[in-house]
């Protein structure tokens, strides 16, 4: 069976694994997209137990019966680290109520009533049915490990009040009757007939028993009935805690966001939209410029798309608001491989070193392999990067940015080489090269053959040019600085949506009225209002919301991140070292892919577009947060994938041309690669473009840094990886190998 064949089998058996699971999977949506709260608990030492992995995953167990006892549809505990635990609850938008029930240590005692007292104290605690009288305790003969089983019910016979059943386990409900038993010994009216259900140090029930319980003998069957005037909401939170026990460590959230689902449909049907658009662009560039082999590329890139979907179905991959973008985003960059093969096609045709367009096809997709390879490898350290240093969302947008570069790759080298070579080897298609794309160069290749500009010959020039630039840059960092997000600063920022439009400064009064006048608030829209504070509790947020529905009516929380100062040090630091690690690995792999001359220029045009986008944010004053930082770790792989196609054409023209001058291999690897660059280049900003025009508040700055990203990564290239690669190749050229001396042989004399 020839490679032919075997390429065909293998994209149909991807395609039909593709249908298979898209089918018959749905999309596991992240809480940006269908709406939830997400809180970060971290754990704490105890008086008696350590914070280590093993005492967190017992927390986590206890923490997942009481989120399974609130009734939360779907919901996902994951311990993160040592000492964090992910809780996402999908549907619930009152971060106050999860965070109640998830953080309270649901310490539960049951202790006899042995006196009234006039003052609190540690033994006096406050009578839930008198105000202003406090019940003396005694000793807890029972605590809540001996609860077996907690129900919310009706009881029928006090008019449908809700209240919470117990089942005690053997030794307890023994315990229990005994403890029944002796308060039943009071007189009828004294406090000491009374046994106080104690929790977290505030009773929540104090029953009297009833003349039915007998003294000594208490009451029987190991069960007892918790009643106090709940609603349903509160006899289940109350049950939850009980059932689940107490917490084995004590928990302070670190972080927490909450989505409305408003918002998340909006983002879905944006990023939808981006996408269409962006692909029905890119297609039609495609076709304009490839002719047939760009219509056969677009059903391929047609098929990455379903390909993407279902390889992130499959692997259960939770996608989200950035995951979203990146996808989008790996349409445009999906083009690229096809691009390159295309580009090369047109070089062997137009040079006449093979007869037709089938063998000019085939030698283009064999010598456009390494590049992209290499080209494509930057980019996944890239998306590693994200997937090791970054935490949710964002983590999200790593994973489908890898499947999206993995899905492209089999989608150019396997899909539209099967389509493509079926199609160059028909009768009419044969007969008729022009139609393939590939028979000519190009209007743009045509020029530049013409006018041959010799652009390394200036190569000073450019680099100071680019030198300017980059201090223009610098100075914006350090004149105006950087706005960084509560991800990276701590605090809360809340985005509140209003039934009435509400200014900004009649926004920005009411929550100075309401005790945060350091409060930085604006205006998103004419029904949206942003609140970013400090610290601030649940409570707080609420007293917020409350002031703002003076002015604006009706006023719901759209979206809430709240994040802790410990929390956003770390995450900076994470940042950093992202960066930091992202410049690392691009130097290493290049250095091994190319001389180390080579990997110093595209690194160095790297940290320049990366200085280049903060310095952008910086001078227009835009927050810096976690999906800034996906968007420069894209910036960081988009750059080095454009330089190495360039310098991987440099060397192999070096090869070919061993004496020929840097400066003109240098332009000449330049020339050769416009077409591809601008062909690609365009493929993405079609998709930045519609994201950036339909992605709302929340993808706008991701599409700006990535815009500016994309022009500096291929200004770079050109200006300063190609100059700088020239002069530290001319200043340090590779050491000269002598060839290998050939074995001697007889000169056929007879002597």
């Amino acid at each position: 069976m020839s490679s032919r064949h075997w390429r065909a089998l293998v994209a149909l058996a991807v395609v039909a694994l593709s249908v298979f699971f898209a089918l018959t999977s749905s999309p596991r949506l992240g809480l940006d997209l269908r709406g939830g709260t997400r809180i970060v608990l971290e754990t704490r030492d105890s008086p008696t137990v350590v914070a280590d992995a093993a005492a967190t995953q017992r927390t986590l167990e206890v923490l997942r019966q009481r989120v399974d006892a609130l009734g939360v549809a779907e919901p996902s505990l994951s311990r993160s680290g040592e000492r964090r635990i992910v809780v996402e609850l999908p549907g619930v938008r009152d971060p106050r109520e999860a965070a109640d029930a998830l953080g309270r240590p649901a310490q539960l005692a049951f202790r006899p009533v042995t006196g009234e007292s006039a003052t609190g104290s540690a033994t006096a605690l406050a009578d839930p049915d008198v105000p202003g009288r406090f019940l003396r305790l005694g000793p807890a003969s029972l605590t809540g490990d001996g609860v077996k089983s907690a129900r919310a019910v009706i009881d029928p016979q006090t008019g449908g009040r809700w209240s919470v059943d117990l089942a005690f386990h053997g030794e307890a409900g023994k315990e229990w009757a005994r403890l029944t038993g002796k308060a039943a010994c009071a007189a009828p009216g004294d406090p000491a007939r009374r046994v106080a259900v104690v929790l977290d140090g505030r009773i929540v029930s104090a029953p009297g028993m009833q003349q039915s319980v007998v003294c000594g003998a208490g009451i029987a069957g190991g069960s007892a009935t918790i009643t106090g005037g709940f609603d349903a909401a509160e006899a289940r939170e109350l049950a939850a805690l009980i059932e689940g026990g107490a917490l084995p460590l004590p928990v302070t959230p670190v972080e927490q966001s909450t989505v409305g689902p408003t918002l998340g449909a909006e983002a879905v049907r944006a990023s939808a939209q981006a996408a269409l658009i962006g692909l029905a662009c890119t297609a039609l560039f495609v076709v304009l410029v490839y002719r047939l082999l760009g219509a056969l590329a677009t059903c391929a890139l047609a098929l990455y798309g379903l390909i993407s979907y279902a390889a992130v179905v499959a692997l259960g991959a939770t996608l989200t608001l950035p995951g979203l973008a990146g996808f989008v985003l790996a349409v445009g960059m999906a083009v690229d491989a096809n691009v390159l093969v295309f580009e090369r096609a047109r070089e062997e045709y137009a040079l006449r070193r093979v007869p037709d367009a089938d063998r000019a096809l085939r030698t283009g997709f064999a010598k456009a392999w390494n590049a992209v390879v290499d080209s494509n490898v930057t980019t996944l350290l890239a998306a590693g990067l994200l997937f090791v240093f970054a935490t949710g969302p964002v983590k999200g947008f790593g994973v489908t940015l890898a499947i999206g570069v993995l899905a492209s790759m089999v989608s150019a080298l396997v899909i539209t080489r099967v389509l493509a070579d079926w199609a160059v080897r028909t009768r009419f298609v044969r007969r008729r090269p022009g139609l393939t794309g590939i028979a000519s160069t190009g209007r743009v290749r045509d020029w530049l053959e013409r006018r041959r500009p010799r652009l390394m010959h200036r190569r000073r020039l450019w680099l100071g040019s680019c030198a300017g630039l980059l201090l223009v840059a610098v100075a914006g960092i350090g004149v105006r600085g950087l706005d960084f997000g509560v991800e990276f600063t701590g605090g809360r920022l809340v985005e509140y949506a209003t039934s009435r439009p509400v200014d900004a400064d009649s926004a920005r009064a009411a929550v100075a009225d309401a005790g945060f006048p350091e409060a930085v608030v604006q205006s998103s829209g004419g029904d949206g209002i942003t609140v970013r504070t400090g610290e601030l509790d649940n409570d707080e947020q609420e007293r917020i919301r409350t002031a703002l529905s003076a002015s604006g009516g009706t006023v719901t929380v759209e979206r809430d991140e709240a994040v802790g100062p410990s929390l956003g040090d770390e995450l900076r630091d994470k940042a950093l070292i992202a960066l930091g690690v992202a410049v690392a690995a691009q130097l290493v792999y290049l250095s091994l892919r190319f001389r180390w001359t080579m990997a110093t220029a595209a690194v160095a045009a790297m940290v320049q577009d990366v200085l280049l986008v903060v310095g952008l944010f910086a001078w227009l004053g835009r927050p810096v947060d976690s999906v800034f930082l996906a968007a420069l770790l894209t910036v960081v792989g988009y750059s080095v994938n454009d330089t190495v196609v360039v310098l991987d054409r440099l060397r192999e023209l070096r090869r070919a041309h061993p004496k020929g001058t840097w400066p003109d291999l240098a332009d000449r690897a330049v020339l050769q690669t416009v077409p591809r660059t601008v062909n690609t280049g365009m493929g993405a900003i079609f998709v930045l473009v519609a994201l950036a025009a339909l992605g709302g508040d929340s993808l706008t700055d991701f599409s700006v840094a990535l815009l500016a990203g994309v022009v500096a990564g291929v200004g770079s290239t050109v200006f300063t990886a190609m100059p700088l690669a020239v002069i530290l190749e001319t200043r340090r050229p590779a050491p000269h190998r002598p060839a290998r001396r050939p074995a001697r042989t007889g000169t056929g004399a007879v002597v």
